[in-house]
C-alpha cells in the first residue's frame, strides 16, 4: 500500500452549481425529445391537417313550440360559436311568451363567452324554455362539427 494521502477539496458552491447544470440539462433534454421526438403529433389528439371543429356557416335547428314553428340559428366559423338566435321568430310568440326572447340573449351571451353549451346557468323562471333552446342549440352544433 501506497502511504501517499490525497486529499480533495471541493467547495460547496462548485458542487451546487454543477448539480443545478445537471439537473437542468437533464430537464432540457427530456423536453426536446418530448416536443420533437417520434410520435409528438399523436400525444397532441390533434392532427395538423385538420385542426377546425367547425364548418364554417349559419345552421338552423326547428323547434314545434305550441303549434308556433321555432328557428333557432347559430352561427359559427372554423373554430368559435360567434351566436345563437331566432330566425324569423313570428310576433305572436314574443307576445305570448316573453322570457323566450331574454332567454335566448342570455344563452347566446354564455355560449359565446365560454365557447360551450355546457354549463349555461338559466333562471328558475325560464329553466323549461331554456333547456328547449339549448337542445335546439344543440342540435344545429353537431351539423356545423367537422366529421373526423
Amino acid at each position: 500500500m501506497s502511504g501517499k494521502t490525497k486529499i480533495f477539496v471541493f467547495h460547496m458552491k462548485e458542487l451546487i452549481y454543477t448539480g443545478i447544470f445537471i439537473v437542468l440539462a437533464i430537464v432540457l433534454i427530456w423536453l426536446l425529445i418530448f416536443m420533437f421526438g417520434p410520435g409528438s403529433d399523436d400525444r397532441t389528439g390533434k392532427s395538423k391537417m385538420n385542426t377546425s371543429a367547425y364548418t364554417p356557416g349559419v345552421y338552423t335547428s326547428t323547434i314545434d313550440f305550441q303549434g308556433h314553428t321555432l328557428d333557432v340559428s347559430v352561427t359559427v366559423d372554423e373554430n368559435h360559436i360567434n351566436g345563437v338566435s331566432f330566425v324569423n321568430l313570428d310576433e305572436a310568440v314574443t307576445t305570448m311568451y316573453p322570457l323566450m326572447e331574454s332567454s335566448m340573449e342570455s344563452i347566446s351571451e354564455q355560449v359565446c363567452a365560454t365557447q360551450s353549451l355546457e354549463d349555461v346557468t338559466h333562471s328558475q323562471d325560464s329553466q323549461y324554455t331554456s333547456q328547449m333552446l339549448l337542445n335546439a342549440a344543440k342540435d344545429a352544433i353537431k351539423k356545423a362539427e367537422v366529421a373526423d
